[in-house]
């Protein structure tokens, strides 16, 4: 609930350069909107000064004083009507929002293994019998039993495996668990990394 006569953020105009501050868009803002020339000119060039200061770090960079320049230009939606001493048309560039990426929507039968799980197993399908093949049943199996331990929470058994990977193969693949040996998994390993990651 918002209370009257209170400015808050969500009810302000969004930042176009949010690193920069509010008080800088409204400076940008107020020298827009100057009637006079020289004035727009000064106002910026103290504009830039204070931009230049809050970030010191960057004032060895080469093209350092164009990027402010540039910025100033973007703040300004490009109607700050002044003498630039550097040429901020590749600017609009910058302002361009990126192409988004389609993000790819795979159907996964099975989320806890995943999609190359669900690859190599079609992929298994369809090889000949072999030594290339007798190595992906062996990736394959590993990497499933892994999956089991980390989202069952240590708990898994290698006829699960089995039964799954005959399932997902079409009956084209069975493990003789009487010969297969599967690598050694230890659950908090596992759980190690998966923090690891999360962080």
């Amino acid at each position: 609930m918002n209370i009257k006569g209170l400015d808050y953020n969500t009810t302000r105009q969004k930042l176009v350069l949010p690193e920069y501050g509010r008080e800088i868009q409204l400076m940008v803002d107020h020298a827009v909107e100057l009637p006079d020339r020289e004035m727009r000119q000064r106002c910026a060039e103290t504009i830039i000064n204070t931009m230049a200061r809050m970030f010191p770090q960057g004032k060895d960079s080469i093209d350092f004083k164009q990027k402010l320049w540039d910025h100033l230009a973007i703040m300004s939606g490009f109607r700050l009507d002044i003498d630039y001493p550097y040429d901020v048309s590749q600017a609009h560039k910058m302002s361009d929002k990126p192409t988004r990426l389609p993000y790819p929507m795979t159907d996964i039968r099975v989320r806890h293994y995943g999609k190359l799980v669900m690859d190599a197993c079609e992929k298994l399908r369809d090889m000949e019998p072999g030594d290339e093949r007798d190595e992906l049943v062996r990736l394959t199996a590993n990497q499933m039993k892994r999956d089991l331990v980390q989202w069952s929470h240590g708990s898994c058994d290698n006829e699960k495996v089995a039964a799954d990977l005959e399932h997902f193969t079409n009956g084209k693949i069975r493990l003789d668990l009487s010969t297969f040996v599967f690598s050694k998994v230890v659950a908090d390993d596992i759980k190690t990394t998966t923090k690891k990651k999360r962080r």
